[in-house]
């Protein structure tokens, strides 16, 4: 297998991303309420709630699409209010991803390159690890469902990205090629990136996921650590600790508080270390 080496070292440049003060609605719907988030460099934290909870309306907020009614998100020292310049410290890998059926793979990747302004060289660390070069001369439209995800992850993570907002990632993937990936976010994790997950196979999440962010109609009931959570439910897994707070509909740790016990050092900006 090969080995999963962080392609860039952040050293003292990560990214810390902020939710504050988010309101949102559409229509007669308030989707997100009060909002009060930090996602932390050098971790990997599962955003997390059932359907309509506000996780991915927060996400699209993240990514710049989704504006917020109130409150404002930022990337380091940088707002997100509709310019392009941010984006390029985010690796998104979307749930479904719709690229152009007709393009190869190495045609997506020189699309992408052209679109980010990209000079490479890109790491192709994950298309060796999926055995997936053969792939690339292919029209997407004829690749296996896993063989789509594989090129959606290793695009998602070809650019060095500071930020990474991965939605279902292991979806679709055999178990051998889901391992190459948790490993891979976990090297990500380690050289300083801010990870963020989102998924339902909470197995899956449980296994990568060192914070966890969770919301329910709108709401963050929780934020902390993984074993924070799981101490306070009494459970012993991700699944039994977030049935537990879905049943209950309670708040284990107030909105923002554990985001102000960690932020960074104030004027750290973009160089904030965790």
């Amino acid at each position: 297998m090969t080995e999963m080496r962080p392609f860039r070292d952040l050293g003292e440049h990560p990214v810390w991303v902020r939710a504050q003060g988010i309101r949102k609605r559409f229509g007669p719907l308030q989707v997100l309420q009060d909002v009060d988030v930090c996602f932390r460099p050098g971790r990997v934290t599962a955003v997390l709630g059932p359907n309509g909870a506000g996780k991915t309306t927060l996400l699209k907020m993240i990514l710049g699409l989704v504006r917020p009614d109130e409150g404002t998100v930022t990337l380091g020292d940088r707002p997100v209010n509709g310019e392009a310049e941010y984006r390029r410290d985010i690796g998104y890998m979307p749930q479904l991803p719709r690229f152009p059926e007709n393009l190869t793979g190495w045609e997506l990747t020189a699309m992408l390159d052209d679109l980010r302004d990209f000079q490479g060289p890109g790491d192709e660390t994950l298309l060796d690890a999926f055995a997936l070069r053969e792939e690339m001369d292919k029209p997407f439209r004829t690749l296996s469902g896993g063989n789509r995800q594989k090129l959606n992850a290793s695009l998602a993570l070809r650019y060095g990205a500071r930020v990474l907002v991965l939605d279902e990632p292991t979806a679709g993937l055999d178990p051998v090629a889901a391992r190459v990936l948790k490993e891979r976010v976990r090297a990500e994790r380690d050289r300083g990136c801010t990870v963020l997950l989102t998924s339902h196979e909470l197995g899956q999440l449980e296994a990568m996921a060192d914070d966890v962010v969770f919301l329910l109609e709108g709401r963050v009931r929780f934020e902390g650590e993984l074993v924070e959570l799981l101490t306070a439910t009494g459970h012993e897994d991700l699944e039994g600790a977030i049935a537990s707070l879905i049943q209950e509909g309670r708040t284990l740790i107030t909105p923002g508080a554990l985001a102000a016990d960690r932020a960074a050092p104030a004027g750290a900006g973009a160089a904030g270390v965790a």
